[in-house]
């Protein structure tokens, strides 16, 4: 269903308020950079701190601008499932291909009350989910036997898995414990070329919001069975991958992002704009990118 470069866009702010013209033209310099689909409201779009109000518009702008030239993957996780119910319906409304659903963070649930929760949201969402794991940021971790589990019981629905664990060897656990095939995306930048190597099928990413023509490159390559390329493309953005993150995401990135003009470095409080030390760290693993001067 998915594959090949997925950037995690960030969400431009302005005095606070989200930046609707800079979205707009990041989206627009995703598509023809040659990104193969979008994902609106996830961790790196500060979805946390976005009032339902803000994340229903920028689903929606996500969805405009894109206007149906790459698929929409929007952000629709809570750590309340009635909430992220409401997201699932309102992107399903609003027109997206699948909803990217966070397990639930701060309530710490065990793989019981995941298994209802992500029931909950297959049965009521009348959406593709996009089940994402990421440990280090929830606290709670959706174990493989969970993973299958949920993807068996709604083939239909729970198509597909943003893998942040950090643990490779949970692509081969998904392959062979669904019976079906089942889209397996890295979540981690410097992980995506051994992640694709077990069976995964691209990257969920946040390195695209400034390299998307080099993510796009490297995917493509990977995926045309060109290794050598592939590697050479990875080899260069690897200190890149790091750096974005220096200090928490999404604070390296938009300032990445803002070197290029695409939008300011603005985050939302409790992110704070990152040290001096860490933005020259980014800025000299741009340039050595070739991404600046």
């Amino acid at each position: 269903m998915f594959s090949g470069s997925i950037p995690a866009l960030v969400t431009p702010f302005r005095d606070g308020k989200v930046d609707e013209a800079a979205f707009r033209t990041l989206v627009d310099w995703q598509i023809e950079q040659g990104s193969a689909a979008l994902v609106p409201c996830g961790t790196t779009g500060e979805a946390s701190t976005l009032s339902n109000a803000e994340h229903h518009r920028v689903i929606e702008m996500c969805v405009e601008q894109a206007a149906g030239r790459v698929p929409i993957i929007a952000g629709c996780g809570s750590n309340d499932t009635n909430n992220a119910l409401l997201h699932l319906k309102f992107a399903k409304k609003a027109g997206v291909t699948a909803g990217l659903c966070v397990a639930p963070y701060y309530n710490k649930p065990s793989q019981a009350g995941l298994i209802a929760h992500f029931s909950h949201l297959a049965e009521h969402g009348d959406l593709p989910i996009v089940l994402y794991n990421v440990p280090g940021r929830t606290v709670t971790d959706i174990l493989p036997e969970t993973v299958c589990e949920l993807a068996e019981k709604f083939p239909d629905v729970i198509v597909a898995i943003k893998d942040a664990s950090e643990d490779l060897s949970r692509v081969a656990d998904h392959r062979m414990g669904i019976s079906r095939d089942f889209c397996q995306l890295s979540g981690n930048d410097e992980l995506a070329l051994p992640f694709n190597a077990a069976g995964g099928k691209g990257c969920i990413s946040v390195t695209a919001n400034v390299a998307p023509k080099e993510m796009a490159e490297f995917h493509d390559a990977w995926q045309d069975g060109n290794i050598d390329r592939a590697q050479a493309i990875n080899d260069r953005l690897m200190p890149l991958h790091f750096s974005l993150f220096c200090e928490t995401s999404p604070g390296p990135v938009k300032y990445a992002v803002s070197l290029l003009g695409k939008c300011s470095a603005e985050t939302r409080l409790p992110i704070c704009e990152i040290e001096n030390t860490s933005k020259e760290r980014v800025k000299d693993a741009m340039v050595g990118a070739g991404l600046l001067n």
